[in-house]
């Protein structure tokens, strides 16, 4: 196979001959060579190309024996990229020469006429310093930006408000403990992103992250997923299983959508958290299990309380520390920065030249309720990045318009002017809004099945 060749070289020198001797020997060598006999030409090259190494002479027809020409032209490579190594080549060289040379920046030096082994010599071993000092730059940009991310201890998470603030406050607090936590908030505020900022502070944050959504698991695969099983156990487990708090051990287990468990798995849930054990289904032998326990839900879970919906003693082992995450309507002021945020990551991804978004769009976008908070405006600035012909993200591009409009037509218009399929759309729309998006509970409010109002959202575009 033959050998790949690299290397970007250029070579400047007022004699042409020179150049065309010395581009036909380097091209066995090298990936590129460019030739240039006008130095002025050198801000425009190194412009449009990067070069490994530059062979620069010392000695133009302006100035044919001082060598002050090349030390102005090396000065002025340097200048315009410090880490450019430069070989300079004279036929008037000497050692006093050579030393100031190198003094100046120059990594080597060579004298005309040239050997072609010695000239090839000096050129691999510029080439390797070139790349020794790219590898050198590429590792100070990459702990830069490391000792960021370190100075910003919640990178992931966007947000300077005061309810914010308040936030991050409290998850430095109990990081460093083994308290469980209760992480309460509407859909879309972001419970899993604070869950795994919690971990990542944690002294179990070398161990793993073990995230289980409780609302997708049915009451006959929960024994399974949470606690595992044996083989045979039941038709469907060919092979031994270990289950989620197993996964977890040592490390951090995150229950989300808690609210949603049914109580007679809210009383397996405790006896395993009281018991600090778990058994798997079809095994008499207990497991040991340590883990530390991060909840989340969007359900109203201390008015679940009282209407016997949810266990106290399950509540009481869950949430030593409650953290309440402010819905996008409570922290306005961060609106401008999670779409900004949302436009840079949706533009590379999309290969979009898409700035910012404009004063008109953020305003416009204060107004609305999101009731899908973070997660709805994410999802709008994606579809906006896409569809937009702008530079500037403008109201129009954010179809939120319409939203507010018919926002605020429900909060006056009254029943007497609208026809029975308004109607529905509107107490639809105000479910959903009171249970936070929640299909089960809006769907038990509006005395409907969660198939029937799935049907009703499909045909009403809700």
């Amino acid at each position: 196979m033959k050998e790949q060749k690299s290397g970007k070289i250029l070579v400047v020198d007022d004699n042409e001959d020179l150049l065309k001797a010395a581009k036909i020997f380097l091209k066995r060598h090298f990936g590129q060579v460019d030739t240039e006999t006008n130095p002025d030409l050198l801000p425009i090259l190194m412009v449009n190309e990067q070069y490994d190494v530059i062979l620069l002479d010392m000695n133009f027809t302006k100035d044919v024996s001082s060598g002050q020409e090349g030390f102005y032209w090396l000065d002025r490579i340097l200048t315009l990229d410090s880490s450019a190594v430069v070989v300079l080549i004279t036929a008037y060289g000497d050692v006093n020469t050579a030393v100031k040379a190198i003094k100046e920046g120059a990594t080597d030096f060579v004298l005309k006429p040239w050997e072609n082994e010695k000239l090839l010599a000096t050129l691999n071993a510029a080439l390797q310093l070139r790349q020794s000092k790219m590898e050198v730059h590429e590792l100070r940009n990459q702990n830069q930006q490391l000792y960021q991310d370190i100075d910003r201890k919640f990178k992931d998470i966007i947000g300077q408000s005061a309810v914010m603030q308040k936030v991050f406050e409290t998850i430095e607090r109990v990081a460093g403990t083994d308290a469980n936590v209760l992480i309460l908030g509407e859909n879309g505020t972001g419970k899993e992103l604070i869950a795994r900022a919690i971990h990542r502070h944690s002294k179990r944050h070398r161990e793993a992250f073990v995230g289980v959504d409780l609302g997708s698991i049915t009451s006959t695969l929960f024994e399974s997923e949470l606690f595992g099983h044996k083989k045979g156990a039941f038709t469907d487990a060919k092979e031994d299983r270990t289950g989620r708090f197993e996964q977890a051990n040592k490390g951090t287990l995150f229950l989300d959508e808690i609210g949603n468990l049914p109580l007679p798995l809210q009383a397996k849930l405790l006896a395993a958290l009281q018991n600090r054990e778990v058994t798997r289904v079809g095994s008499n032998k207990p497991v040991q299990i340590n883990i530390r326990l991060i909840s989340a839900t969007n359900m109203p879970i201390n008015s679940m309380i009282f209407e016997n919906t949810f266990r106290q003693d399950l509540l009481y082992r869950i949430n030593t520390i409650e953290i309440r995450l402010p819905s996008l309507k409570e922290r306005l002021e961060d609106i401008p920065l999670l779409a900004n945020h949302f436009i840079e990551l949706y533009s590379k991804k999309y290969n979009k030249d898409i700035r910012k978004a404009s004063e008109a769009l953020i305003k416009r976008m204060q107004k609305y309720h999101w009731p899908g908070n973070i997660r709805e405006l994410q999802h709008s600035i994606e579809r906006a990045v896409i569809m937009t012909n702008h530079s500037v993200l403008q109201p129009e591009d954010l179809f939120i318009q319409k939203a507010i409009m018919m926002e605020k037509q429900e909060d006056l218009v009254s029943l007497d002017h609208l026809n029975i399929e308004d109607v529905e759309k509107i107490l639809i729309r105000k479910a959903l809004h009171k249970h936070n998006g929640h299909i089960t509970r809006a769907a038990e409010e509006l005395g409907l099945t969660r198939s029937s109002l799935y049907r009703r959202l499909e045909r009403y575009g809700l």
